[in-house]
C-alpha cells in the first residue's frame, strides 16, 4: 500500500492546488480534484437564473468539467441507475423526457436524480446555486427549453430526435451541432449547469470552492460505516468503490476493484472483499485524485502505459528516462564535440541533476510508478519504487556518466544538427534496438525494463543490447541519419557494460576494439575521398559491416583491397591513414587476428576512431 500512502501524502501536501486550473503543453486543462468530485466531458451548458428560471443554453466542444460525484455514480456502468449529484446526462436531468419520447428507463433515472438533488438542497450543507438549479430542474422543462433554443430538435411527431438521419433534413438544412459532438444517442449528451446573475459577476459553479465544500459536507454526512484503513491504520469512513478515469476522462480501468462475486477472486480466503483490504473513503479519494493530477502534470503515457515520477518535497523531479537535453533544455549544444570537451558535458549532467537537490533533508523522497491496464476495467501497478531523493539523483548521475556517448541526432531551432554527450533517452533506446517503426507496445515494454538499470544500477537486459548491436551493424538497412543515431546509442549501451570510455584508447589490445578501429580507418579514407568529389553514397565499410562483424579477417581483405583508388584521391593525407592501419594491425596478438565473430566492442573502437580522425582533420584544416 506504500504507493497509496505516498499519493495520499502528496494530496495533503498540495491542498493549495485544489481547484486551481493548470495547463499542459498541449493546452489541455486539469486541476487537483476536491474529494467527492470527478471530471466529465460536457456537451451542453444550461444557464439558470438565481431564482431558478431558464436563462440560456449552448452546445460545448466536449468541455472537461469538474463535477460532484458519489461512490456509486463514479463507478456506474451498464444499466445501473446511479445519478451524479448535480450535472449529468440528458436522460437523467430531463424531467420532460417521457413527454418527448422517453420511456420507463428515463423516468427512473430522473426520479433518482431529482430525489438525490433534493436531499442535498434540503440538507444543512445546501448552497444557493444548487438550490437555483434544483428549482429549475424540478420544473421538468429541459428538453422543451433546449428545443426552443435550437440545441435539440423534434421530429414530425414531436418526439426528440436522438440520432440524425437523412430523413430529418426538413427539420434543419445542416446537421445540427449537437449531433457532431455526441457519439451515439443524444440522450447521452452530458449537461452541466451554471447560475447566471444580472446584478453581480458570479463564479462558474464548477470552479466555486464553496460549492465543492457544500457537497463534501453533505456527502460526508451520508457515509456511515467505519473500518480499519490499511493505509493510515485508523478507523475511518470506509468504501468498497474506488475511482476510475485515472489516465483520462474516458478511462474505465480501476486500480482497486472487488466486484468479482462470480469469479470468486477473493472467495476461499475471505467472505467479503473488504476483509482482504480495507481502504478509507478519504484515503481512496485523495490518493486517486493526486494520481490523476500528477499524471496530467508530468506523467508520460505511451499506449496507455503510465510512467510517473514525483517527489514528496517538490512534485517535479528529473525523469529517469530523459536525456541530457531534456534534463537541461537551456544547455547550449555545440555543432561538434571534441574529446577535450567531454569533461564539460559531464559537469553539465551534474549541474542539471544537482538542480533538483534543493533543501534536501532526511525525508526527501522520490516515487517511481508504472501503471497499465490489461482489460478495459482493470489497471495494475507494474513497477513501483520509493527511495531517498539524494540516492535517486546520485544514481541518475551515475547512469548519465556511464551510459554515455557522443550523439548528433538533436537539431536546433534553425534545423541545424547539434551534438551532445550523455545517456540517450529510453524512448530513443527503444527505437535504436527495434527501429523507428517499433510498435508502442514494444517501446513501453522496453522503457519499463530499463528502469531497474537506471535506478538500481542493474545490467541492461542483454537482448536489448544485442538487438541494438545487430541494427547498428547493418547501416544499409536504414537511412544514414538513422544509422548514425542507432550507432551512437548502441555505443552508449555497450559503454555502460564495458566502461571503456568515449575517447579513443590507443592502449586497448582487445581484438574486437582493434578490428573496429581498422574498419573506422577504411571508412574514413573512402568517406573523405567521396566528400571531396561531392559524392553521397555508402562506403564499402558500411556495406560490408555485417559480414565484417561475422568474419572480420576475410571481409577486411576485401575492404582493404578496395581502398586503393580512394588513397590516390587523398594524396598525402592517405599516407598517415595507411600508417595508422599498420600501427593498429601491429597491436594484434597473432591468435586474435582470426575470423571469430566480433562482439559489440568493435562498434566502440569504430566510433571512437572515427571521432578522433574527424577531430584531427579539423585541427589540420584550421592550421592551414
Amino acid at each position: 500500500m506504500s504507493w497509496l500512502q505516498k499519493l495520499y501524502e502528496t494530496y495533503n501536501n498540495n491542498t493549495d492546488k485544489i481547484g486551481v486550473v493548470q495547463k499542459r503543453y498541449n493546452d489541455s486543462k486539469f486541476t487537483l480534484l476536491p474529494i467527492s468530485h470527478t471530471t466529465q466531458n460536457a456537451h451542453i451548458e444550461i444557464n439558470v437564473t438565481e431564482d431558478g428560471n431558464f436563462h440560456s443554453a449552448e452546445v460545448l466542444d466536449k468541455e472537461n468539467t469538474l463535477i460532484p460525484t458519489t461512490e456509486a455514480s463514479a463507478s456506474r456502468s451498464g444499466k445501473a441507475v446511479y445519478p451524479y449529484p448535480l450535472h449529468d446526462k440528458l436522460s437523467y436531468c430531463a424531467g420532460d423526457f417521457e413527454q418527448f419520447g422517453g420511456g420507463i428507463k428515463e423516468k427512473e433515472q430522473f426520479n433518482a436524480y431529482i430525489n438525490q438533488l433534493k436531499s442535498w438542497v434540503n440538507s444543512n450543507s445546501s448552497h444557493p446555486k444548487v438550490k437555483a438549479i434544483f428549482d429549475y430542474v424540478n420544473k421538468r422543462s429541459i428538453i422543451h427549453d433546449l428545443v426552443e433554443k435550437k440545441v435539440l430538435y423534434l421530429d414530425d411527431n414531436k418526439k426528440l430526435i436522438t440520432k440524425w438521419e437523412k430523413k430529418h433534413v426538413q427539420v434543419a438544412e445542416d446537421k445540427p451541432e449537437i449531433f457532431t459532438k455526441v457519439t451515439g444517442d443524444v440522450s447521452a449528451a452530458f449537461i452541466r449547469f451554471n447560475v447566471h446573475s444580472t446584478t453581480t459577476i458570479t463564479e462558474d459553479i464548477w470552479s466555486d470552492k464553496t460549492v465543492y465544500q457544500s457537497f463534501i459536507d453533505f456527502y460526508s454526512e451520508k457515509l456511515q460505516e467505519k473500518d480499519l484503513c490499511y493505509v493510515t491504520g485508523k478507523y475511518l469512513l470506509s468504501t468498497e468503490k474506488h475511482a476510475n478515469k485515472i489516465r483520462h476522462a474516458a478511462d474505465k480501468a480501476k486500480l482497486i476493484s472487488s466486484n468479482d462475486n462470480v469469479g470468486f477472486t477473493f472467495r476461499g480466503r475471505f467472505d467479503k472483499s473488504y476483509q482482504a483490504a480495507s481502504i478509507s473513503y478519504d484515503v481512496s479519494q485523495k490518493a486517486h485524485n493526486a494520481l490523476k493530477w500528477l499524471i496530467n502534470q508530468q506523467g508520460e503515457i505511451i499506449d496507455d502505459r503510465v510512467f510517473l515520477v514525483w517527489g514528496n518535497d517538490k512534485i517535479e523531479i528529473v525523469n529517469p528516462g530523459a536525456d541530457l537535453i531534456a534534463l537541461n533544455p537551456a544547455l547550449k549544444l555545440e555543432d561538434e564535440i571534441k574529446v577535450d570537451t567531454l569533461k564539460h558535458y559531464a559537469n553539465q549532467v551534474y549541474k542539471a541533476i544537482h538542480g533538483y537537490h534543493h533543501d534536501l533533508n532526511s525525508k526527501s523522497e522520490v516515487n517511481i510508478l508504472v501503471l497499465d491496464s490489461a482489460t478495459t476495467g482493470r489497471m495494475g501497478v507494474l513497477y513501483y519504487r520509493n527511495l531517498n531523493k539524494e540516492l535517486y539523483l546520485q544514481r541518475l548521475i551515475d547512469w548519465h556518466h556511464s551510459c554515455t556517448w557522443i550523439h548528433r541526432y538533436k537539431k536546433g531551432e534553425d534545423g541545424k544538427q547539434l551534438s551532445f554527450c550523455g545517456a540517450p533517452a529510453t524512448k530513443d533506446i527503444a527505437f535504436a534496438a527495434y527501429g523507428a517503426q517499433a510498435k508502442k507496445k514494444v517501446v513501453k515494454g522496453l522503457m519499463e525494463r530499463m528502469l531497474p538499470s537506471i535506478i538500481d544500477g542493474r545490467k541492461i537486459p542483454s537482448d536489448i543490447v544485442i538487438s541494438a548491436i545487430k541494427r547498428a551493424s547493418n547501416p544499409v538497412s536504414m537511412e544514414r541519419w538513422e544509422w548514425l543515431k542507432t550507432l551512437s546509442i548502441t555505443c552508449a549501451l555497450i559503454n555502460r557494460q564495458e566502461g571503456i570510455g568515449v575517447a579513443l584508447d590507443n592502449e586497448i589490445r582487445d581484438r574486437n576494439y582493434l578490428f573496429g578501429r581498422l574498419l573506422a580507418v577504411a571508412y574514413v579514407i573512402e568517406n573523405w575521398a567521396l566528400r571531396e568529389q561531392g559524392e553521397k553514397r555508402s562506403t564499402n565499410a558500411e556495406r560490408y559491416m555485417v559480414s565484417f562483424s561475422n568474419k572480420p579477417v576475410q571481409t577486411w581483405k576485401n575492404i582493404h583491397a578496395s581502398l586503393a583508388p580512394y588513397k590516390t584521391r587523398l594524396g598525402g593525407r592517405a599516407s598517415k591513414l595507411n600508417q595508422l592501419i599498420l600501427d593498429i594491425t601491429d597491436q594484434f596478438d597473432f591468435e586474435d587476428f582470426s575470423d571469430e565473430p566480433l562482439d559489440g566492442k568493435y562498434l566502440l573502437g569504430f566510433s571512437s576512431q572515427v571521432l578522433a580522425l574527424d577531430n584531427r582533420n579539423k585541427k589540420e584544416e584550421e592550421n592551414v
